[in-house]
């Protein structure tokens, strides 16, 4: 597991979000095993203490859950992954729209310009 980390957001959020995008894209099955916290810390070389922060959030947000002393997994709820995936790609139509809103490109022409590009990229 790798994570190309920035110096903009804080490192447990990052790790966050390489989860998120990991379930998103079923790298990461329901119900399936995740690294122990220490070992999270030594595959990213980032400090333990970093580590439980970031399970801890995603426990809070449902995203990993932990029975006694077992190994933690990834949520099996439905409704919870489904949320992970819609929030992701919220995320990026916004950043999206703010992009072309910024040089004033009517949607028409960009909803065009989406469904081509998309189309090309999945030939």
């Amino acid at each position: 597991m790798s994570v190309k980390f920035n110096n903009r957001d804080p490192v447990y959020v990052q790790v966050i979000r390489h989860f998120k995008e990991q379930i998103a894209r079923g790298t990461f099955e329901p119900g399936q095993e995740i690294p122990s916290r220490r070992e999270l810390a030594n595959q990213l070389k980032i400090n333990p203490n970093t580590a439980q922060r970031a399970y801890k959030e995603m426990e809070e947000q449902g995203l990993i859950f932990t029975e006694g002393n077992l190994p933690s997994r990834i949520t099996k709820d439905e409704q919870t992954l489904k949320m992970v995936r819609e929030e992701l790609i919220l995320e990026a139509v916004d950043t999206f729209v703010q992009s072309v809103r910024s040089i004033n490109v009517p949607v028409q022409e960009a909803l065009h310009l989406v469904k081509d590009t998309y189309e090309r990229e999945n030939n």
